[in-house]
């Protein structure tokens, strides 16, 4: 169990340690560049190494063992030469005589510094001295027993040192046959095939470092341009137009910089450009809103003359003068909305701060809107904590806001319910406001607070709404460092929910009510239709 634990906290540890450099080698191109380039060159200088290593080991052994087998073959000549009168085991002779070529072809240095001389039944055996004894393996023993030439190669242990040897066995048909053992040293080439893979691996080595040393070369005069231009696209995402890339000779990168730059000069005057227009825009609807609202009170002041003597007109006559009545109260309220968005425009809309219960400006709200709720057949609940919600918020423009998206929910809940949920949290405050009426399309949900958008034009309102309420609530809760969101499904209804800081100054960072939609069973009765603008 404990083993267990200690691997699972090995491995989060491990884990953690590995996150920065993985994500650091996610990042970095140059990074990811020269691991590949190790990491092949690694491969292909070890299979290089190995390669030429067993070449020329096996070159070295094949070598040796081929002096060895004509040196033996030498030896057994010269063997056989003195042997050759001897016909039986027996002769006293016999063992002095094999002892003496022994020695001879020990010492004499174009032979093996090791014989062992035997007759092939075994009965009498003469080794050099510094043999110790040492045998053959039985399977070269059987070779040769056969009457061929067969080599062995193998550790053995000869004046109590182990060393690596070549041991070349050889057949001597004479009238008393005799085996040849010649033990070859074979120190110098392991030595050689030592020295060899130490050279080949410091070799490789050094030339993976300088691959890796010449890749992060190559491979930085091609990134530093490229983290170059991302940091100028940075910049101009910032904000920072006059950024350009440094044009350093005239290769391909050269170019690369320079249509960079290019580019970003056709963007700078594309926003220039589009700013003028904007700042034109706004200047000639603040402009045009102003010059209109002195006409627009001598056609008030005409109207309300009109529309207090109706009573004195004919039928037609007087219908006429109450429907100028009703476009002249849309006209003021349209022309008072575009100067409040043009205050948005320009920067020049304020909050006049006050701490304020927001569950009665909501309550004050629906007691405004009574009548129309009535007239619609729409039943408005308001649902608030036990104590008092306190904000500091400008009331004229919470107001605003909840006046908007109550109508705006009554005119679309079609004789079903609103509700309105007033909540608090340590930092902010929330309203809600769900309707269970038309509800919104897919991807209506960020479209309703555009300006004078609408989905459905032809939809009857009894408020006559100018289509830049829901706009204007949007900046005003902005204006508070608010959210304002919106969510629904066709024929299911919509929730609205305003979200402000319960201090002013602050920002909101999670609403006491989440923009959770849940719909009802639908009904018969319920059909999708439009959404709300």
């Amino acid at each position: 169990m404990w083993l267990r634990r200690f691997g699972s906290a090995a491995a989060r540890w491990a884990g953690r340690a590995a996150t920065p450099v993985v994500a650091r080698f996610r990042a970095s191109l140059q990074l990811r560049v020269v691991a590949s380039t190790l990491i092949a060159s690694t491969i292909l200088v070890l299979i290089f190494s190995f390669v030429v290593a067993g070449s020329v080991t096996s070159g070295l052994l094949s070598e040796g063992r081929n002096t060895a087998v004509d040196e033996t073959e030498n030896a057994v000549e010269r063997v056989a030469e003195q042997l050759a009168p001897y016909g039986t085991t027996s002769d006293s002779a016999l063992a002095t005589t094999m002892q003496r070529i022994v020695n001879e072809l020990a010492e004499d240095p174009v032979y093996a510094p090791v014989i062992v001389l035997r007759t092939a039944d075994g009965a009498v055996t003469k080794t050099h001295p510094v043999a110790g004894g040492a045998l053959p393996s039985e399977a070269l023993q059987a070779n040769v027993a056969e009457g061929k030439i067969a080599v062995q190669y193998g550790d053995f242990t000869l004046d109590g040192e182990s060393m690596p040897y070549l041991v070349v066995g050889s057949f001597i048909d004479l009238p008393i046959d005799y085996e040849l053992y010649a033990f070859y040293p074979l120190e110098s080439q392991q030595d050689t095939i030592s020295l060899l893979r130490t050279n080949l691996a410091l070799a490789g080595v050094a030339l993976v470092l300088l691959l890796g040393v010449i890749a992060a070369l190559v491979t930085r005069l091609v990134v530093t341009p490229v983290r170059e231009a991302a940091r100028t696209s940075q910049r101009l995402a910032a904000g920072l137009l006059h950024e350009r890339m440094e044009v350093r000779g005239s290769d391909d990168l050269a170019r690369l910089a320079g249509s960079f730059n290019l580019m970003a000069e056709n963007l700078q005057s594309q926003i220039r450009r589009l700013e003028e227009m904007s700042m034109m825009q706004r200047r000639f609807t603040s402009d045009v809103s102003h010059e209109l609202r002195t006409p627009l009170a001598t056609i008030r002041m005409a109207a309300d003359l009109l529309f207090d003597n109706r009573d004195d007109f004919d039928p037609v006559t007087k219908r006429s003068t109450e429907l100028l009545q009703d476009q002249i109260d849309r006209f003021e309220d349209l022309l008072q909305e575009l100067l409040e968005i043009s205050r948005f425009d320009s920067g020049f809309a304020s909050l006049e701060v006050d701490a304020v219960d927001v569950g009665r400006i909501a309550e004050e709200v629906v007691e405004g809107l009574s009548h129309l709720a009535g007239e619609c057949g729409v039943e408005v609940s308001v649902s608030k904590p036990a104590r008092r919600v306190i904000a500091e918020v400008d009331p004229r423009r919470v107001q605003r806001i909840l006046r908007n998206l109550v109508s705006n929910a009554i005119e679309h809940a079609e004789g079903k319910p609103v509700e309105i949920t007033v909540a608090e949290s340590e930092t902010a405050m929330a309203v809600s406001v769900r309707d269970h009426g038309v509800g919104l399309r897919p991807g209506h949900a960020d479209r309703v607070f555009d300006r004078f958008w609408r989905a459905d034009p032809s939809r009857n309102r009894k408020t006559g709404g100018t289509g830049l309420g829901l706009a204007i609530s949007l900046e005003d809760a902005k204006l508070h460092s608010g959210t304002l969101q919106a969510a629904g499904e066709p024929g299911k209804g919509t929730l609205f929910v305003l979200t402000l800081p319960l201090q002013a100054g602050n920002r909101v960072i999670a609403s006491p009510i989440p923009l959770r939609f849940e719909a009802r069973p639908p009904t018969d009765s319920e059909v999708p239709h439009a959404t709300q603008d």
